[in-house]
């Protein structure tokens, strides 16, 4: 487990997370699989690009949750 990523739905945020919430996360999965805080150029491509599909995955996992007691789902 990434101990840098943080729970990013209600009610441990009191809010929707943003965007660079989730794409900060994202970047923190990316670096931990890859064991790479700063991929090589070479890299830097598909580094990327598992930085955004990853980002969104997890707009769309957080826009479809419902969380129980909570109206609060994610507008995508």
């Amino acid at each position: 487990m990434c101990r840098s990523i943080k729970t990013l739905r209600p009610p441990v945020l009191p809010e929707e997370a943003t965007d660079d919430e989730i794409r900060a996360a994202a970047l923190q999965y990316v670096r931990k699989v890859s064991g790479f805080r700063a991929p090589a150029a070479h890299n830097q491509e598909v580094f990327d690009r598992a930085v955004d599909v990853i980002a969104e995955a997890t707009a769309e996992l957080l826009a479809g949750l419902e969380v129980r007691g909570a109206s609060s789902r994610r507008a995508g």
